[in-house]
């Protein structure tokens, strides 16, 4: 695996008269050529204004963002494609709180319980299905929480963890990829794993088991999506079954339920060497709280352009990105408007304008093209997670998921990183677009971020669907190739703050070429005969693609 990865990033990396030609019809190349830098800016202006008070799902000005793009997507002549004829499609949003006086008790042997402290050495997560939750359960470590039989590496393996606690700390072998092991330590994964082996809950520890480090801050509530059964449909922090609860526990609090059973000296560095040290431990957790509930409603936006063929066009190519942000909050510098224009009105814009481009086409390509604006992202990506697994079009209709989560649009687009095409065939048409372009394909400077796993194209992975996010990559005009330090520097200072806004630092001319880039990624998508395939033995495919 890790020499068909190198080959994958050799190839990609090839200047761009290596690659073989693309072909672009003259009225894309036309319509291409009329993507307007001003036209992205209007979009961003207006969704990134303060009168949209940071489009929180559920508020007023999230419906202004809503009324928006349907707006555009009627004025461009895009066809609904929500549910029964319109443009959206509703969301029932839970969000759950843990009341105040909940239980958390270690027992070993005879001694006497010893009560744990909330918030300094646990925090519960509300459960959103069940209000009430009251449980005495036996101990076990499972080391990362981690089966991936694919990888050779089973921390359940020979683990009886049917009705007890499972202890699990953050983290994954050395030996997995990047790409890998952010999917495999993601807290659905791990829940879903769990349950599947009968756990009765999930104690998380920090990966470093650093004594300083801070527990999740829950007091805003966690937001789940109910189906119209009324049952959870979609949550990052809770599965259905036997799994009654989800907790964060300290550095600290991790050691005291090791115990005498197991040395953290030890274990740690065998499981992090790709050995598992699983094993049962000696204490009962005697746990009970209570979960409340606030229900209100958000919306998806989908809209879609058929496609010219009568039988490829009951497929479609997906142009996602989220159109939430996080609403009004804390102020800094006097601000408490958290506008959101990177992030992610320029990823709205960036799709509304490539609805734009095909809208503009007469002759359009074999599949149809399906935009979707999505809510929840800055939620633990609901509204994602909630459409890949209960699409407006046909079950199985959507081949690949193309996603533009904050492009970042501070320089000139001369390099990219394709996040996740090198799993499936979408590296080829990245390849051949970039180079149509003269850009350059470059591997991830940043894979400990896991942003591959970290937005809403991983949703439709899930789900078994190829998908990609294009970021920037690290050359600039000036040779000094440095543009990943310039973008975390402005992350420190800008990313979720009141001060990204529309007078912050943006070049809409690299809109403009992000645009055209996803544009042609998503034609050649579009009119290739084959729908987009997990590359033979890949991780995601095997493990979601069938």
């Amino acid at each position: 695996m890790k020499l068909a990865a190198f080959l994958l990033v050799f190839l990609l990396t090839l200047p761009a008269f290596a690659q073989p030609g693309l072909q672009v019809p003259a009225s894309l190349t036309k319509a291409l050529e009329q993507v307007k830098p001003e036209n992205l800016r209007a979009h961003v202006a207006y969704l990134a204004d303060d009168q949209l008070r940071g489009r929180a799902p559920g508020s007023p000005g999230y419906q202004l963002a809503v009324d928006y793009v349907t707006g555009q997507f009627k004025a461009l002549g895009v066809l609904p494609a929500g549910e029964q004829g319109t443009y959206i499609q509703t969301l029932r949003l839970r969000r759950a709180f843990v009341q105040p006086g909940a239980r958390f008790r270690l027992r070993e042997g005879k001694a006497a319980p010893q009560a744990l402290r909330a918030g300094q050495d646990f925090v519960l997560y509300p459960n959103p299905a069940q209000a009430r939750v009251a449980l005495q359960a036996p101990l076990v470590f499972a080391g990362y929480g981690i089966s991936a039989p694919e990888q050779g590496y089973d921390d359940y393996e020979g683990l009886d963890v049917e009705g007890k606690v499972v202890v699990i700390v953050r983290g994954a072998p050395s030996s997995f990829p990047s790409t890998i092991a952010a999917a495999s330590q993601s807290v659905l994964t791990l829940l879903q794993t769990a349950q599947r082996h009968g756990a009765a809950g999930v104690l998380l520890a920090p990966a470093r088991l650093n004594p300083k480090a801070s527990l999740p801050q829950l007091e805003k509530g966690v937001c789940s999506v109910l189906g119209p059964d009324g049952r959870v449909a979609t949550s990052g922090s809770y599965v259905p079954g036997g799994l009654h609860f989800l907790a964060s526990i300290s550095a600290a609090t991790f050691q005291r339920l090791l115990g005498t059973a197991l040395d953290s000296s030890r274990v740690l560095p065998a499981i992090r060497a790709g050995r598992p040290a699983s094993a049962a431990l000696r204490g009962v957790v005697d746990l009970a709280f209570q979960s409340r509930y606030q229900d209100f409603d958000s919306y998806n936006v989908a809209g879609k352009i058929a496609g010219s063929d009568p039988t490829y066009s009951a497929d479609y190519v997906a142009h996602t990105a989220h159109l939430d942000h996080l609403g009004v909050g804390t102020p800094v510098q006097g601000d408490s408007i958290y506008n959101g224009a990177h992030d992610n009105a320029s990823g709205v814009a960036a799709v509304l304008e490539m609805a734009r481009v095909y809208s503009q086409l007469k002759e359009r390509p074999k599949r149809s093209l399906l935009f979707v604006l999505f809510t929840g992202e800055e939620l633990g990506l609901l509204g994602s997670a909630y459409f890949a697994a209960h699409p407006t079009v046909p079950n199985g209709s959507i081949v690949a998921d193309l996603n533009c989560d904050m492009p970042t649009l501070l320089a000139p687009l001369l390099s990219i990183v394709p996040l996740g095409a090198g799993h499936s065939t979408l590296a080829e048409p990245v390849a051949q677009a970039a180079a149509h372009l003269g850009i350059s394909v470059e591997a991830d400077p940043e894979p400990e971020q896991n942003r591959f796993i970290r937005s809403d194209q991983f949703s439709f992975v899930t789900q078994g669907i190829p998908a990609l996010h294009v970021k920037y990559g690290n050359k600039t005009a000036d040779g000094l190739n440095n543009l990943s330090a310039q973008v975390q520097s402005w992350r420190a200072a800008t990313y979720h703050q009141p001060q990204d806004d529309i007078n912050g630092r943006f070049d809409f001319e690299a809109g403009r070429k992000y645009v055209q880039l996803y544009t042609l990624i998503s034609y050649q998508v579009a009119q290739a005969p084959q729908r987009p395939r997990w590359n033979k033995g890949d991780f995601f495919g095997q493990r979601y693609g069938e």
